[in-house]
């Protein structure tokens, strides 16, 4: 072979590496394409309690979120009884599955005998359609049912770029004027008590607190999970106003269920639900937190199975040095006990409201508890949307 022949044929085939490698990536493209556009469009079905009264959206309340990713469903059980209104909240940050989890299964069993329970399941939406970048979590997740298992989205912390984008240098809170962390401005735990002419998460906040004073809520509940490396931990964080009622709940669960602390909400600190929907609001603001190793810095492989297991021996060895703020063994913080936390604490609250406000009593029904949750999973209380009357289903 002369040199010009060696010269073509080195040439041929530096043009086949770049056309397997560009086909390669092509191909990375379409099936990452694919799975990004399903995991953003996935519809959730929900299959409505026969407590549900109605579904409404949160642009009923006010149109500064119609037509966005954020306009979410609201759903209302109603006694038809005179009593208070509560209204619980699910997927301010859809990282933490199992306060979303435990108001789905409110929506799904919850009948009300006295007072109105009002119920999202996805509060941030956006934050829902995104993963943490560099994190490495899963789309999604399933919860193991009888009839095969439902699929959720998982999330992040923050609105998805796509939907709000650019994050400022410096996020000053409206209206305190607070500077925060730049990327909190995407944070719905950060934005309240939002503004009709702000960012989509500011928006959201915003239709939320008209939502909240157009239905005269008595008690707004945000649902969260933390890391145990995080001091706000297993706690009821309380507005001043509700200080008497979530001690009273607190006090209640740590001797009859399981332990279970307060904390005051920062009255400097502003952006919080806890903190904003009390001061904006004449309801009592209270959000309760859950242990999930799931978040915590220290973790292994952030996997499904860790997500809905707990079990992490990263952090377990996090805790024989003294890092953490809540316990830790290889039993680890399952799904379950996660969810079940929240749905027995969602239920004592309502009869410690009851205690203190007999004319404005709150009462449900067919809703479990935190033993119910941990020995039958919290798939036993999910509903199969294939079996159910079209009519009464829903999609998140």
């Amino acid at each position: 072979m002369n040199d010009q022949q060696g010269a073509a044929a080195t040439g041929s085939n530096a043009m086949i590496r770049k056309l397997v490698f560009s086909s390669l990536g092509l191909a990375l493209l379409i099936s990452s394409g694919i799975s990004f556009h399903r995991s953003r469009h996935r519809a959730e079905a929900v299959v409505l309690s026969e407590g549900v009264t109605e579904v409404r959206r949160l642009s009923d309340y006010h149109d500064c979120v119609a037509g966005s990713v954020n306009d979410c469903n609201v759903y209302i059980i109603d006694s038809g009884k005179p009593g208070a209104t509560m209204f619980i909240m699910g997927g301010s940050h859809p990282e933490e599955p199992a306060g979303r989890l435990a108001a789905w299964l409110l929506a799904e069993n919850a009948v009300m005998e006295e007072g109105r329970l009002i119920l999202v399941l996805s509060a941030n939406r956006s934050a829902s359609t995104v993963t943490r970048v560099g994190g490495a979590y899963p789309p999604d997740f399933t919860i193991p049912t009888s009839w095969g298992g439902q699929l959720f989205r998982l999330g992040d912390r923050w609105s998805n770029p796509l939907d709000q984008w650019p994050d400022p240098e410096v996020y000053i809170h409206y209206p305190s004027r607070q500077n925060l962390a730049y990327v909190d401005i995407r944070n719905l735990n950060r934005t309240w008590p939002g503004r009709a002419n702000g960012t989509l998460t500011e928006r959201t906040c915003y239709a939320f607190m008209e939502l909240i004073r157009q239905e005269k809520v008595d008690i707004f509940i945000d649902l969260h999970e933390a890391e145990l490396q995080y001091p706000v931990i297993n706690t009821i964080v309380m507005h001043e106003r509700g200080e008497e009622l979530a001690t009273f709940t607190s006090m209640m669960l740590s001797d009859m269920e399981f332990n279970i602390g307060t904390e005051n909400s920062p009255k400097n600190l502003h952006g919080l639900s806890h903190r904003e929907v009390g001061d904006n609001s004449d309801a009592i603001s209270l959000l309760f937190e859950a242990p999930e190793p799931f978040l915590d810095a220290t973790r292994g492989r952030t996997t499904r199975e860790q997500l809905l297991t707990g079990i992490d021996e990263f952090v377990v060895k996090a805790g024989e040095h003294g890092l953490l703020f809540e316990r830790i063994d290889e039993n680890g913080w399952p799904i379950d006990v996660r969810v079940g936390r929240h749905t027995s604490t969602i239920l004592m609250t309502m009869e410690m409201w009851t205690e203190l406000n007999p004319d404005r009593p709150l009462a449900c029904r067919s809703v479990p508890r935190y033993a119910d949750v941990i020995r039958n999973g919290t798939g036993h209380y999910l509903r199969d949307p294939a079996g159910a009357d079209p009519g009464r289903v829903v999609y998140e």
